[in-house]
């Protein structure tokens, strides 16, 4: 008995000493409280997991074993305040899995997914917490609430109603089954793709194979095959990569080996396949919508989004398809001569880019290589500070000598116009091949909150892939790349401005949440904030009129190919998650062919997002709600046409009233409702047709 006594008080010893040496969980004593991240090791992030669950439960303990009646304090704000620990470990580990993965942050994210899944089905599906929730909720028509309040304490309802509180017991159990699976098997998705993107290269070692492409493409190429300890010059499937590579190189035979391998990443049958997965995530998330009653997923899901149905989304797609599709056909029939003097007459998808571009240099005299070297990555985040401060008054200074989450970003601290802090930075944007999961986007550390009464700065975090520095060039973007950089800021911008009181009503929904996003890419190309940032590298010569002049015109040419393969790959993602019915043996290659083909995509134009490498839908994230790109563009075009109506493109007046009643509120009302306070009446689709040139 004393010996077992002493292996517990032992024990207890080690779990104390394990914190005090675990920096997961110990105060964050550095500037804003920004995570320790150098300090953090793989070892650390399990018991701090474990213990941030074990502290929620404790939480959520408290507020299930309160003696006193329940009331909108006791237990809608203390839930709404339950799980700090667990989001600070959470956002870590979550930011390492993206940008600094590696095989043992792979194993450990595999070990989380059922340990972290069952518990949050057991808070959502607790009955005893529900119970309490339920009363408050019943009462709130006499409980005096102001919005605010009433807007947390429906949608913590809602939200708990939406996780399967109301569930008989059996199907909660079956419930938190499914909840379980589908969490492996996104995983598993993501992962796969990781390793499959990096897992393939093109490697040339014949300089004569290089023809067409620039030399910042070659001495990258060259970078990347020392740095693999080969000889020659190494392309790969990451975007900075393959992109340029299929715009330039005059090799078809390597274009097309490349874009081959691009669009079979993870339908290779091989250990990285993603085919079975996405069987088993189709199946999980049809068995849930119907637990819930409805007919399939895309039902479940969009009821709580803008559009509301699938047949709204379907109807807004349908509407762009044929326009796009017709614009897309003329592209091709601009580039059929140009590709017939090199003797092809049959235009494939590798084709598409290469010979794009030089229809574009024959309408417009202007490539991406001619505009790089005014896009200075530097000089890009130079002229996003001036339109944010422009608009709202805000300043952007960089921090040193504070912790990052990799040693290749830099840190911003953003302040208000009086010199109050709004938050913290982070801007990570060069591709990692195996490391950084591809893509672009905006996270945080930390979302904005109020804590006694005080708001808490948000740590916000954008991560990029572009093209890194090659020898003694900085890195130099491509308008497209320009393009992304303003919008993930407009994200960040959402994050930095939120002023919200409560955590559960601080987020956007996902067909709203790219509007902040999307606005930010009206300003990039403006003639008065190119003169601003588009400095050449060498010169400091501010980008020429005549080259304002043709991208401007150039601007709208390409876009049936982008509005197209984007169109495609939304379609796709309803496509799957409208089925009432899984078929047995449902071969997802041929699924994919069939409604695209059916709907009569040119085989020139290949889906944005081929179904195995579809991270954004089985991924998690955008399940069936990859369309809201387009809804939101419906919504950003005519936002945007506000400022312009007012010929002014920063008008104060605009700009403080989309801060007030869309950036700052966060989800604090509905969308549509958010929108039309800013507005004044509903979006009209004309500005996004004429924006895309497809009216």
């Amino acid at each position: 008995m004393k010996r077992f006594l002493f292996i517990i008080c032992f024990a207890a010893l080690m779990l104390t000493a394990c914190k005090e040496d675990n920096p997961l969980l110990t105060k964050w004593n550095t500037p804003f409280e920004i995570p320790p991240f150098e300090q953090v090791k793989p070892e650390h992030y399990m018991p701090a997991f474990l213990e941030a669950m074990k502290q929620e439960n404790e939480e959520i303990a408290a507020i299930v074993n309160n003696s006193e009646p329940a009331t909108f304090e006791n237990t809608i704000v203390a839930y709404d305040k339950t799980g700090e620990l667990l989001s600070r470990v959470s956002a870590v580990f979550g930011s390492a899995s993206g940008v600094n993965s590696n095989d043992e942050i792979q194993k450990i994210a595999k070990e989380l997914s059922p340990l972290t899944s069952a518990h949050h089905s057991e808070i959502t599906l607790n009955p005893a917490l529900f119970a309490r929730i339920k009363e408050v909720y019943d009462q709130r028509d006499s409980l005096n609430l102001d919005e605010d309040q009433m807007r947390l304490l429906t949608e913590t309802y809602k939200g708990f109603e939406r996780g399967g509180a109301n569930l008989p017991e059996d199907k909660k159990e079956e419930l938190k089954k499914i909840n379980a699976e589908i969490s492996a098997n996104q995983l598993a998705f993501g992962q796969n793709m990781l390793k499959e993107t990096a897992a393939w290269t093109l490697l040339i070692t014949d300089e004569k194979y290089l023809s067409g492409l620039s030399e910042d493409q070659i001495s990258t190429g060259a970078e990347r095959a020392k740095k693999a300890e080969l000889t020659g010059w190494q392309f790969g499937l990451d975007n900075p990569s393959i992109m340029p590579f299929l715009q330039a190189a005059d090799n078809r035979e390597y274009r097309i080996q490349m874009l081959d391998a691009y669009l079979n990443r993870c339908n290779n049958n091989n250990a990285n396949d993603n085919k079975e997965v996405i069987k088993n995530l189709i199946t999980l998330r049809l068995q849930k919508a119907k637990i819930f009653g409805y007919d399939n997923y895309a039902q479940y899901v969009l009821e709580d989004r803008m559009a509301k149905t699938p047949e709204a989304v379907y109807e807004l797609l349908d509407q762009l398809w044929t326009p796009a599709l017709n614009m897309a056909k003329q592209e091709l029939k601009d580039m059929a001569p140009i590709a017939a003097i090199d003797g092809i007459t049959n235009l494939v998808a590798a084709d598409w880019r290469y010979y794009f571009e030089k229809a574009r240099q024959s309408k417009f005299s202007l490539t991406d290589e001619e505009l790089r070297p005014y896009f200075k990555l530097e000089n890009v985040r130079e002229g996003i500070f001036y339109v944010a401060n422009q608009l709202y008054g805000i300043t952007f200074t960089q921090l040193d000598n504070v912790p990052l989450p990799n040693p290749e970003a830099v840190a911003f601290e953003c302040k208000e116009a009086d010199g109050t802090t709004l938050g913290i930075v982070f801007m990570d944007m060069f591709a990692r091949p195996g490391e950084k999961r591809g893509g672009a986007w905006c996270g945080g550390f930390r979302g904005q909150k109020y804590k006694d009464g005080k708001r808490v700065v948000p740590l916000v975090t954008i991560v990029g892939n572009f093209s890194r520095p090659t020898g003694d060039k900085p890195a130099l973007l491509t308008p497209d790349e320009t393009e992304t950089y303003f919008h993930e800021f407009g994200h960040g911008l959402a994050s930095l401005l939120r002023d919200v009181k409560y955590q559960g009503i601080s987020g956007l929904t996902r067909d709203f949440v790219e509007l902040p996003s999307q606005i930010m890419e009206h300003w990039a190309f403006e003639p008065q904030v190119l003169q601003q940032y588009a400095k050449h590298y060498q010169t400091g010569e501010v980008i020429p009129a005549e080259l304002v002049e043709k991208l401007d015109k150039a601007g709208k040419y390409g876009q049936g190919f982008a509005t197209t393969e984007y169109l495609a790959a939304s379609l796709l993602d309803m496509d799957y998650h409208v089925l009432n019915a899984i078929p047995e043996n449902i071969d997802i290659p041929a699924f994919e062919d069939k409604v695209l083909g059916d709907r009569g995509l040119i085989p020139q134009i290949p889906s944005r997002y081929r179904s195995t490498y579809f991270n954004h839908t089985f991924g998690g994230g955008y399940t069936a709600g990859y369309y809201s790109y387009i809804w939101a563009e419906v919504l950003d075009c005519d936002a945007y046409q506000a400022f312009v109506e007012t010929g002014d493109i920063f008008n104060k007046d605009v700009a403080t009233r989309f801060r007030k009643e869309v950036l700052e509120r966060g989800g604090e009302d509905e969308a549509m409702t958010l929108y039309v306070n800013f507005r004044g009446h509903k979006p009209d689709i004309e500005p996004l047709l004429k924006n895309r040139g497809l009216n």
